[in-house]
């Protein structure tokens, strides 16, 4: 897997569905946007109507066609839902954080995402939640995490990578919620993917689970204490030790792991029949590791399979496309073609989720440093490859002539390059979906050509002494470096 390969991917997003018609997509997810800013800006409570569909026709100035296609996304997001007929309009709801991890499940299996990458990423955030939690514990916080503690000791049945409940805690009790969020999606993952290998030669498996509970009661201990230096580092090394348990056995792609059952689609609750029967297909592209270009099936083939109506299928064929997992060819060589995998859909909805949650500068910028700093560690690693320096080289867009207005997006393109370059596709997804949520929060800067400019010399500075320090192979000076950058922006753009 390469680093190549996620700058492709992230290039641009391809908007084409079912009745060929690319512009109302396009347009349909703009305005999708749009309402669901609107919704976030007013603050309204759960179960409001925000407006009717005919006030939103008028008030976003597009057709019939073109709303509806919109407000399906708004609903996938978990925002509002139209409720239809006298009195109707579109009602608001509270974003489930269930939906959002499907959306990430099915991007990162369909890039072939392996464990080790989830580990990785693990073992980047979970001891910051570690320290997060030390500094901020409270007595009702202390409660829960003993609680945990005590409940996972309790069950014999557990083995390592079985012992979840402590690391998604650990993940929630610091009160940062993107941090939460990020290791609960990447706990259910592992957990969901990982092949358990059998206890070592001449260990009983209670005392493998023993040795994993006494960890976990190791970091909570840390924690209470609010000894931040400890809980840290048992953290890290209880990560180690998981990671090179879990490694003992072989672990593929995730995606080579998921298969579904035949036969007709069951709706799930709280899902429409549309999100189950595209959860199934996306499943299968997924699990099928086609390229792209291959068609899954027919319409009649794939519908029958389902067992569901022309209209549920092609409301769920709409999701697919939405996610660019697969999309609907007509005429009489069509079928459902499998496209490039995009991760924008889950950005988007990871963003919106985000958004609701009114997560603060503070949040974002504690993970976004974990994640920046620790994929500067994996590129250093690499730094006598002549064909990274190159594409690093090539990373760095600003210069003197960038226009000021242009100077922040270019610039985090810079860093979400850099994520790519590690070829870690969860890396990579975490920081789109934090900038994504960062520019969003951002404050325009001064409109004065003078700041402009001097920003832009800036960010060149800044960016080409970090290169300097990947290149040279210095990894403290290159996290130096990246942190500064990092404040700087700060002080600039929020």
């Amino acid at each position: 897997m390469t680093g190549a390969r996620f700058t492709d991917l992230a290039a641009g997003t391809r908007d084409v569905n079912s009745r060929g018609r690319p512009h109302e997509v396009k347009l349909a997810r703009r305005v999708a946007r749009r309402i669901e800013d609107d919704i976030l800006a007013a603050r309204l409570p759960v179960g409001q109507i925000f407006a009717s569909e005919t006030e939103l026709r008028t008030r976003y100035g597009v057709s019939r066609a073109v709303l509806r296609e919109a407000i399906r996304l708004v609903e996938h997001h978990g925002l509002a839902a139209m409720r239809r007929g006298i009195g109707g309009g579109l009602v608001l709801r509270e974003p489930d954080a269930g939906p959002l991890t499907q959306a990430v499940v099915v991007y990162l299996e369909y890039v072939g995402t392996s464990v080790d990458d989830l580990l990785a990423v693990r073992r980047l955030l979970e001891p910051v939640a570690a320290r997060v939690a030390a500094q901020t514990l409270t007595e009702d916080k202390i409660a829960i995490l003993r609680a945990t503690v005590a409940q996972e000791q309790a069950d014999t049945t557990l083995v390592p990578g079985g012992h979840d409940r402590v690391h998604v805690v650990l993940g929630r009790i610091g009160g940062n919620r993107v941090l939460g969020l990020f290791i609960d999606v990447l706990v259910q993952l592992t957990s969901r993917y990982a092949t358990l290998p059998p206890p070592p030669n001449g260990t009983a498996l209670g005392r493998v689970n023993a040795a994993s509970g006494h960890a976990h009661a190791r970091i909570a201990d840390a924690i209470v204490a609010g000894n931040v230096a400890s809980a840290e580092h048992r953290s890290v090394v209880h990560l180690d030790a998981m990671r090179e348990w879990l490694l003992s056995a072989a672990q593929h792609p995730i995606r080579r792991r998921e298969t579904t059952e035949p036969g007709p689609v069951v709706p799930v609750p709280g899902e429409t029949l549309a999100e189950t029967v595209a959860r199934r297909l996306m499943a299968d592209v997924a699990a099928s590791g086609v390229p792209a270009g291959t068609i899954l099936g027919s319409e009649p083939q794939l519908q029958a399979r389902m067992g569901v109506s022309r209209s549920a299928f092609r409301e769920a064929v709409r999701l697919l496309e939405y996610h660019s997992v697969a999309r609907m060819r007509r005429g009489p060589h069509g079928g459902l073609v499998v496209t490039r995998p995009d991760p924008s859909a889950c950005v988007d909805a990871m963003s919106v989720y985000l958004d609701y949650a009114n997560v603060t500068a503070a949040e974002l910028r504690v993970v976004r440093d974990a994640l920046e700093l620790g994929a500067l560690e994996t590129l250093v690693e690499q730094h006598t490859d002549p064909d990274l320096a190159e594409r690093l080289r090539a990373a760095q867009r600003v210069n003197g002539s960038t226009p000021g207005s242009e100077v922040a997006t270019v610039s985090d393109d810079f860093h979400l390059r850099l994520a790519d370059l590690t070829g870690n596709p969860v890396i990579s997804l975490f920081l789109r979906i934090l900038v994504a949520v960062w520019t969003r929060h951002s404050a325009h800067p001064s409109t004065d050509p003078g700041d402009h400019g001097a920003a832009a010399t800036a960010v060149v500075r800044a960016h080409d002494r970090i290169l300097d320090a990947i290149i040279s192979g210095d990894l403290p000076v290159a996290r130096h470096r990246m942190r500064r950058h990092l404040e700087a922006l700060d002080d600039w753009w929020l």
